[in-house]
This record gives structure tokens, sequence and C-alpha cells, in this order.
């Protein structure tokens, strides 16, 4: 196993406990103490995934969080105290890929981390798939072996978790999934943890590929059931 992991919070202990448990995971741990920090050790290529807190000094999680989108893409897991639904959309919006709550179960954390490094190897490798040809679909064409969307023939840049989404959607157009499938298959998670990420995710997808996002041309919502892609010529 052996990979890296960064992990960032103001509070050194909860950063100590957090390295006690990934380590005996058999991951190598990286420390910081304050955004920056994080926004520095996090352009290193070894570092294969971010626990981040939320509020820290000289700049913030979500801050940091923004600032290291730019530059990579990796799976991040927000660590907060707060637990109001308002701050998990906040985290997710801004590009995390998980959420946990602080005080966080140890096991739960591992599974999480697990979860999100396994998906990203496997969105990263180009032979994890049988090769298939291009999905079309109105504005939308996407390459299954290259995990490339595009809409207009543009390229849409979409984090791991975006485009396992789109990946489900874009291969089965017209089949309604519930929320809690798409979160068992995108997260490899029998815990359905948080009613909003998928609804989270969704959003920030529609923005990169809708025309109005509002009134959604092709994520569509069935009332009561879940979400479709819809199909178009």
């Amino acid at each position: 196993m052996n990979e890296c992991i960064l992990v960032v919070d103001d509070d050194r202990e909860i950063v100590g406990a957090i390295a006690i448990v990934l380590e005996r995971e058999g991951y190598t741990v990286r420390r910081a103490y304050d955004g920056l920090g994080a926004v520095e050790q996090a352009l290193d290529p070894a570092v294969r995934l971010i626990l981040i807190d939320v509020m820290m000094p000289k700049l913030d999680g979500l801050s940091a969080l923004m600032r290291i989108r730019e530059k990579r893409n990796l799976p991040v897991i927000v660590l907060s105290a707060k637990s109001e639904d308002t701050d998990k959309i906040l985290g997710l919006s801004m590009g995390a890929d998980d959420y946990v709550t602080k005080p966080y179960n140890p096991q739960e954390l591992a599974a999480r981390v697990r979860s999100q490094l396994r998906r990203y190897t496997l969105l990263g490798d180009v032979h994890a798939e049988k090769r298939e040809g291009e999905i079309v679909n109105g504005r939308l064409s996407y390459d299954p072996e290259r995990r490339e969307l595009k809409a207009d023939g543009e390229l849409v840049k979409l984090t791991a978790t975006e485009l396992k989404i789109v990946d489900l959607l874009m291969r089965n157009p017209g089949r309604v999934f519930p929320a809690e499938e798409i979160y068992q298959r995108v997260w490899q998670s029998d815990s359905y943890a948080c009613e909003n990420t998928v609804m989270v995710h969704i959003r920030r997808i529609r923005e990169k590929i809708e025309l109005n996002p509002k009134e959604p041309d092709y994520i569509k919502v069935v009332w009561g059931i879940g979400y479709k892609m819809e199909q178009h010529n």
C-alpha cells in the first residue's frame, strides 16, 4: 500500500491521532498545521490524498481546498467539528470528495480513505476498463477510455468524483438511479452518510455541462426516485 496521505489540522493532537490510525493501515503520513502549509505540500505528486480541517490559521481549509483544486485532482476529505448540513454542502461545493465530522470513528475514517484512493486509482488507470467507443448524447460526448467529457466539443474539467457520476449516467441514459445507489456505486460504500452529498455533486456537474443549470436538459431529477441522464439526439 504505502500511499502518502497529507493530514492537515491546527490541533497537533488530532493530527497525531489520525496519523496513528493511518500508519496502522500501512500509509505514509505527512503533516501540516495550517492552510498555507497544506497547499505547499499538496503540490508534491507523492501526496495521494488529503484530510483537511476547515477552521485553521493563515488560510482556512476550504480556501486551501480551492487553491489545491486549481493545481491537482486528488481525493480530499474534509474534517470539521461542525455537523450542520450547510457546512457539509459548502465543503462539497468547493471540491471536497467526502466529509467526516469530528469526533470521527477511526474505522470509518480508514474506510473512507481506502474508498477514495481506490476510486481515484481506477479512474486514473486507462486500462481499467474494456476499450469502448465514444458515447454521444446531444451536446455531450464521453470517452470512457480516456475518461473525458466534452460539451459542445470543449473538454469539461471534472473531479474524479464528478467523473464517476458522469460515467455512470452517460453509460445508462434514461435509467433512473436513486441517490442511495449513486452513493454506493461512486463512493463504493454501503453507508449512505449524507443525503446532500450526491445532490451537491450533481449540482456541480450541472453547472459545468448545462446551458441553464436551473433548468437542466441532461441530468434530470425524477422526484421521489432519483436522477437520470436524459437522452438527446
